[in-house]
């Protein structure tokens, strides 16, 4: 979808997620690095994608936000 690997988009910031909730909220430089980079891709690719994904790259997106902001506290 628009020149991006979908599935790269389920496994990086799924994966930056899940160690943030493991880690109880904290993540290293180089894993906030990469989910400010699938957010950025994300918001661009979304409104692209049909019924179909689009739900769940939605909730990694919104997880991903609300990571992100917390962590910039």
């Amino acid at each position: 979808m628009a020149g991006f690997d979908m599935v790269m988009f389920d496994a990086n910031p799924a994966g930056c997620i899940s160690t943030w909730l493991r880690r109880q909220g904290l993540l290293d430089d180089w894993r906030w690095n990469i989910l400010a980079e699938c957010e950025e891709r994300l918001i661009r690719v979304i409104p692209e994608l049909e019924a179909y994904g689009l739900e769940y790259y939605q909730r990694l997106l919104d997880m991903a936000v609300l990571i992100l902001d917390e962590d910039s506290s």
